[in-house]
């Protein structure tokens, strides 16, 4: 018969990743969103371990140092080959502890260690390259941290599970297997390495999916290293998870790994301002954006100018970069002569050089000298093969008229860029609709931050949120707040003319109409609560509990 864990069998619950403390991604937002649950359900139990990549001149403003947590461990826990530690508190809902870890001393030992994960589990690390060893030597830090931590705080190894994320951390995952084979380990990947690779490179996903081999497109894209690691950390974890059933899939097809349980991505509703300080945000984005384009064009927005924007990772065709740009070309044909202003916004971090001067100037000093070029924030490293910025050109010569603007802001919206000087979050609230049309997609956490926010969005149902949307809610822009538009690899033109004409639907409908938009968006938020999605994560950790009994008989 098989055993039923519960909270109190659980006596450290450990999750590793590179984006603990450190927001470069979506996984941030997962991590971040969730602790609070967790930490209601395991208190201090649960533990984050990050990467130590700050400094004194820089530090992380998510991390709260405090050296007495864990019996005073950054200072007593016995650790191998010189590594340190920092520990204190995650400056989130939840405040949950942190650990991050300087795993630089891990650099020199690498190959010892890929000798021994292809010897123990036939990792092949021999063409390794780029960010591979960093994330190894991360991985292999932060396990041998989880190790060290155990005995420090004298817990019982059966009685800890090792979370670990993306092919990043998969190291960790294996040497805990080998180390401390005693703890439950989970694996989770948010998105395969090979399936990004195929669509970054530009191939056809969709339509040849079921024939695709993983192991075969790794050599043809040069993903050997990384694409064995997440395959064999996959294979070996007590517990296989993904964030949806678009990407359960693709394990399945591309790893050779069925997933053990789907854990959908939630949120977390105190992220979301008061209304009073909602109203406040809105306002002030509003006019801060609306400034900005009238300095950059020369030329006045309204206040019921219409804003759009598109966030997320600078990833041109998989994030749907490419989509949004033609689609705002459709919408500026569509509403020609209606007498309405749009400002489209791609707020995707780039290669940036510097603040844009000639707009600066104007920003401090009220002054009237032109912007150059009039679609750029911030000027790029690279604008000469910047693909956002290219196409923008195109466009812009291709439509020097009409009622629309795209503006390219391509810096990490932190509140300290030098021209927006607004965080994404606080900025959010100005927005009228989003647009997030992407081609690879595992689950989107802009569109839900977005609609949580009351903000309408745009997806396809190539994401996971889009899926899910699908499944439970309306598709419908003014009933559920979201519209989920089709996307495969041959409807391109016709989903960028779908894509405007529901940004135009919005445009012209009238107070209630969007009123409901927004409050459906809301609604729709609600149901994604991480209260709701914490279930599938109590189901992982009762499954690598069981499945680690196994595997030690």
């Amino acid at each position: 018969m098989k055993r039923q864990y519960s909270e109190k069998d659980i006596d450290l619950l450990f999750e590793t990743s590179w984006e603990v403390c450190n927001k470069i991604g979506g996984i941030y937002t997962v991590l971040s969103t969730k602790a609070r649950e967790l930490q209601q359900l395991f208190h201090d139990k649960v533990i984050f371990i990050g990467p130590d990549v700050w400094s004194d001149d820089n530090p992380s403003p998510y991390f709260i140092e405090r050296k007495s947590l864990l019996k005073s461990a950054a200072s007593k826990c016995n650790l191998p080959h010189d590594l340190k530690i920092r520990v204190g508190r995650w400056n989130i809902p939840g405040s949950p502890i942190v650990v991050l870890v300087d795993f630089k001393p891990i650099f020199p030992l690498l190959n010892n260690y890929y000798g021994e994960m292809w010897e123990r589990y036939g990792v092949d690390s021999l063409h390794a390259y780029g960010d591979y060893g960093e994330g190894c030597a991360f991985a292999l830090a932060s396990a041998m941290v989880i190790e060290a931590l155990t005995l420090h705080l004298k817990a019982n190894a059966a009685n800890v599970i090792a979370h670990f994320d993306e092919w990043t951390t998969g190291m960790g995952l294996l040497y805990i297997e080998a180390h401390l084979p005693e703890a439950a380990t989970i694996f989770t990947t948010h998105a395969t390495s090979i399936g990004r690779s195929i669509c970054g490179n530009g191939k056809d996903l969709y339509k040849y999916f079921q024939y695709y081999n993983g192991d075969q497109m790794a050599s043809e894209l040069n993903m050997e290293a990384k694409h064995s690691l997440e395959k064999l950390a996959a294979g070996n974890a007590d517990c296989f998870t993904t964030v949806s059933e678009v990407t359960a899939r693709e394990c399945s097809q591309l790893l050779d790994v069925p997933v053990d349980v789907v854990t959908p991505n939630g949120f977390e509703p105190d992220f979301v301002p008061s209304s009073a300080k909602y109203t406040r945000l809105r306002n002030q984005g509003r006019k801060h954006l609306l400034h900005i384009a009238s300095l950059m064009t020369g030329t006045q927005w309204p206040e019921d100018t219409t804003i759009v924007m598109t966030s997320g990772r600078n990833e041109y065709r998989n994030k749907g970069l490419d989509l949004f740009l033609d689609s705002m070309t459709a919408l500026n044909e569509a509403i020609d002569g209606k007498n309405k202003k749009v400002l489209a916004i791609v707020a995707v971090p780039a290669w940036v050089k510097c603040p844009n001067q000639d707009l600066l100037i104007d920003l401090n000093d009220n002054g009237t000298i032109p912007v150059n070029p009039n679609y750029l924030t911030h000027r790029l490293n690279n604008e000469d093969c910047d693909a956002v910025a290219c196409r923008i050109r195109q466009l812009n010569n291709q439509n020097s008229g009409g009622d629309m603007k795209i503006l390219y802001v391509p810096c990490y919206l932190d509140g300290n860029d030098g021209i927006v000087n607004i965080s994404y979050y606080d900025l959010l609230p100005a927005v009228d609709i989003t647009v997030f049309p992407s081609y690879y997609e595992p689950w989107g956490y802009t569109p839900l931050e977005s609609v949580a926010f009351s903000v309408p969005a745009v997806t396809t149902d190539k994401s996971g949120f889009g899926q899910w949307i699908l499944s439970t809610n309306e598709n419908d822009l003014f009933k559920s707040g979201v519209q989920v538009v089709e996307r495969n690899d041959d409807n391109y033109q016709l989903a960028a003319r779908q894509i405007a004409e529901t940004v135009k639907s919005l445009i012209m409908a009238d107070k209630e109409c969007v009123k409901s938009a927004r409050e459906g968006a809301a609604e729709t938020a609600a149901k994604a609560d991480w209260h709701f999605f914490i279930k599938d994560y109590l189901e992982a950790f009762q499954i690598a509990l069981s499945n680690r009994d196994k595997r030690l008989k």
